[in-house]
């Protein structure tokens, strides 16, 4: 018999810097791009000190450095939210279409005549700007400006409500729980993001945010499970403790924090989920989730506790391991 587990940190440690971790080459290439488009901004704002994109922010897991690697035709490298000055645009309730249109044009005045037309397009919800010597793909979302203080300004979201948000604030909020806890904090939200995106691949129809796995990483940190502190430095045992505290609770008991808001400023909601927006009291990030998608998600979290519970007994490493992969998929392995 083997004196601890075939899985242990170090061998999801391993997993996370080879299959997960966002290789850290790219990582600074990433934020070198998002740096030189703040600068070609400002550089432009000081020859225009009344142009109406006031300022970018880097933000979304790049800039909280909980992104993971992407898979083919997923998503953008690296987002920034473009602070536009509201009233230049028609105010806060501006047609998101027109609002893009005119960030689009913003955007392509910043960067002058080093890209051509095609590198600019319009996404989701952002100005996707390719960036060919490099085949990065930087997401320019706008966030309305009304001269708020720490850079809160309102986001655009899927359905089109306007909400009050602040990138300054998301980064500074798990910045602060990052430098308590260490680097197992960060990687240790990666390693949940590529087992929900597992997930979604054998299930289409889970829903679960990449906010949420952060908040629920944030909530567990801060109030520890059963008496117990997350164990950032125990990867197989932090899994344990998330995916129980989802099962046990099922979801059903409202999160929030403190560190911006007195939680008194919640309103009362009749939401499926409740996890409140930890730098505005009125946003709850899974509102528009259902009875249906918070059963999927605790039923998820239910099977993928009864394999880690197995792997940690598994007799064999290769019953260990294969566990493991219906978690992580089938890149996982162990080192001999």
């Amino acid at each position: 018999m083997s004196d601890g587990p075939h899985v242990d940190h170090k061998a999801l440690a391993d997993h996370a810097e080879n299959k997960v971790n966002v290789p850290s080459k790219e990582a600074a290439a990433r934020r070198q791009q998002v740096n030189h488009l703040r600068q070609r901004l400002e550089a432009h704002i000081e020859v225009h000190p009344h142009y109406d994109l006031v300022k970018l922010r880097a933000s979304g897991s790049t800039a909280k450095h909980t992104a993971i690697r992407k898979r083919k035709g997923e998503g953008s490298d690296a987002d920034v939210a473009a602070y536009v000055r509201a009233s230049s645009v028609g105010g806060v309730d501006v047609r998101e279409a027109d609002l893009l249109a005119w960030l689009e044009e913003r955007c392509k005045e910043v960067y002058g005549k080093t890209k051509v037309a095609e590198d600019f397009h319009i996404s989701d919800h952002a100005v996707g700007i390719t960036l060919r010597g490099t085949a990065l793909k930087i997401d320019v979302a706008p966030v309305l400006y009304e001269g708020e203080e720490n850079d809160k300004g309102y986001l655009v979201t899927r359905d089109g409500t306007r909400v009050l948000t602040s990138v300054t604030q998301h980064l500074q909020f798990i910045g602060k729980r990052k430098s308590l806890a260490g680097p197992g904090y960060a990687e240790l939200i990666r390693l949940l993001k590529a087992f929900i995106r597992e997930a979604k691949r054998n299930d289409e129809s889970l829903r679960c945010k990449s906010f949420l796995i952060e908040l629920l990483v944030a909530h567990l940190w801060d109030n520890g499970w059963h008496g117990t502190s997350l164990k950032v430095d125990d990867y197989p045992r932090a899994f344990e403790q998330v995916l129980a505290y989802i099962v046990n609770t099922e979801l059903r008991s409202p999160i929030s924090f403190t560190d911006c808001y007195d939680r008194r400023e919640i309103g009362i909601s009749s939401a499926a989920v409740q996890v409140w927006d930890p730098v505005n009291p009125n946003n709850n990030i899974v509102g528009t989730y259902t009875e249906l998608d918070r059963s999927r998600l605790v039923e998820t979290a239910k099977v993928a506790l009864e394999e880690v519970s197995w792997a940690a007994l598994a007799p064999t490493k290769g019953d260990a391991v294969e566990a493991w992969r219906t978690l992580l998929g089938p890149s996982f392995g162990v080192a001999r």
